[in-house]
């Protein structure tokens, strides 16, 4: 039989990224909050595409079946697309 874990007197309240922007706006140290272990994200550029009505409901049942938004979608496909592509030329490369 397993014991529930009693909570530990270290764990600390989850804070909001707002609160943390407010403390910063403060002055207040906000260091603690960071571990600089992530990753710097690249710049994000926005673009317009044009779809059929027919292609936007394909999106947006594969959305609808995974459960997640039109744009995942489309960002999914076009990776995937992407790396067959450099698959390809991988492959063409070594023959």
């Amino acid at each position: 039989m397993k014991r529930a874990r009693k909570p530990s007197s270290k764990t600390r309240a989850v804070v909001s990224a707002d609160e943390i922007a407010r403390r910063a706006d403060r002055s207040e140290d906000v260091s603690r909050f960071f571990t600089n272990t992530g990753r710097m994200m690249p710049p994000i550029q926005r673009v317009n595409v044009d779809f059929s009505q027919e292609m936007l409901a394909e999106l947006d049942e594969a959305a609808r079946r995974l459960n997640v938004s039109r744009q995942a979608v489309i960002k999914t496909f076009v990776r995937e697309g992407l790396d067959r592509r450099y698959l390809a030329e991988s492959a063409r490369k070594s023959s």
